[in-house]
């Protein structure tokens, strides 16, 4: 969704006359799109503010002005802290409001010292308000729900993007025709709760993402389709059967758990248990064998035992993912976890996080290397890292490079896999 939110401001940007510059000391106007999902990250903005002022000076002693702005999930939670913390910052807004970019960018010049801060929940949702969306290569992404009504005990994301909201059918029809006639070949739809979706079509009836996807799936030129974040008591019928019926839809699936304790997914205020889960994983492989899944995974949430950590390492051997992603629990002000009194020492959660990495990078492994010798179709759309090199993507989501050159960027080609690590593959074209 970042990814996403940062093509935007882009294009509205664009549509103001503005030019991308890869300098930063070149830069009239600096903005950092932000996450609050973890404190880490929440953190790494003020650092990186605090490198951009630097900029700053170093230009208006050259007597060039520098416009910062900050947008995003931080600036919803963190307003009055980044007011305090960072009062160069010339604008902040949050991540609902920032179609309002042109208009505040007008109003810089009378602020009076004071950073402009806009973290409004409006009534209009800011789809409606941006510019038309066109590809920038053969993958792009399509945000068609946005909010979540979930209110998990250690997520910030109800109180940063707001409640759920989900685009209508045609919107995300036309926006998708755009991308496909501007030159994707690949379309990942996107939202906080994706399968949570229920936009309305042209006669007032609410359709689900099972509806949109064979939808979708009639556009001439799209080749393939895909969609992140699930959660997985929306994970109904329809949408599995999408999997069987859909050719286009990837074999793939990022359906996080994050705890394979039901005690702790209770407390996390999950409506599911670890039971569910590993049923809607059941029908998913019946209905695709050759399904992939993926998944999150948070450690050392309050209250976890090692009997709740076994029983998430548990999980990970019966689904054996093929990818994943794991994180320390991480503390986020106003959400009900943070104030839980039976926080779990720091030196536990690295140890449980290590083990589980393991586990997991495991399973990812031997998933890579059971692909060598196979035949894959690889969206190439990335450069890759050395000379004559395209990297890209299997169904699998697979990173995967290949000594290619520039004329197959931004197709998909048949490649036999090579070699693999624990993180990517390489393979050579199928010739002949």
């Amino acid at each position: 969704m970042n990814v996403y939110d940062s093509k935007r401001i882009g294009d509205i940007l664009h549509n103001m006359g503005y030019a991308e510059t890869s300098v930063l000391h070149d830069a009239d106007l600096i903005i950092l799109n932000t996450c609050h999902i973890r404190e880490k990250a929440a953190e790494k903005v003020f650092s990186d503010l605090g490198r951009i002022k630097k900029i700053k000076d170093e230009r208006a002693s050259e007597g060039k002005t520098t416009v910062i702005g900050v947008i995003g999930c931080v600036v919803q939670a963190e307003d009055e802290e980044i007011a305090r913390r960072v009062p160069y910052v010339d604008f902040a807004m949050g991540p609902l409001t920032y179609h309002r970019l042109p208009e505040t960018l007008l109003n810089i010049s009378r602020r009076q010292g004071t950073t402009i801060i806009d973290t409004e929940f409006p009534a209009e949702a800011k789809f409606d308000f941006l510019p038309e969306n066109s590809s920038l290569g053969g993958c792009s992404f399509l945000a068609i729900q946005e909010g979540c009504n979930n209110f998990c005990t250690y997520c910030v994301v109800p109180y940063t993007r707001g409640a759920e909201y989900s685009r209508p059918v045609a919107d995300v029809i036309g926006e998708a025709k755009k991308l496909v006639a501007t030159g994707s070949l690949e379309i990942n739809l996107l939202g906080q709760n994706v399968n949570s979706y229920h936009g309305e079509d042209v006669f007032g009836k609410e359709r689900n993402i099972a509806y949109l996807i064979r939808e979708l799936a009639k556009i001439d030129g799209l080749k393939r389709i895909r969609y992140t974040t699930s959660y997985p008591a929306d994970i109904n019928d329809d949408l599995i059967a999408c999997h069987k019926d859909i050719d286009i839809l990837m074999p793939y699936l990022h359906l996080p758990i994050q705890s394979g304790s039901n005690k702790i997914l209770k407390a996390m205020n999950r409506r599911h248990t670890a039971e569910d889960y590993l049923k809607v994983v059941e029908k998913l492989k019946k209905a695709n064998p050759k399904i992939g899944m993926s998944s999150d995974f948070i450690v050392g949430f309050p209250g976890e035992t090692d009997e709740d950590f076994q029983a998430t390492l548990d999980v990970v051997n019966e689904v054996k993912y093929i990818q994943a992603y794991s994180f320390k629990y991480s503390k986020r002000p106003g959400t009900p976890a943070a104030v839980f009194n039976n926080q779990v020492l720091e030196k536990i959660k690295e140890e449980r996080l290590q083990i589980l990495q393991n586990l997991l990078f495991s399973y990812q492994l031997k998933f890579n290397k059971e692909s060598i010798g196979k035949i894959m179709p690889v969206l190439f759309d990335m450069k890759g890292r050395h000379k004559g090199q395209l990297l890209g993507r299997t169904p699998y989501m697979q990173n995967l490079h290949a000594d290619l050159d520039a004329s197959f960027f931004n197709k998909i080609v048949d490649i036999k896999v090579t070699n693999a690590t624990t993180n990517s593959l390489s393979g050579e074209i199928i010739k002949g």
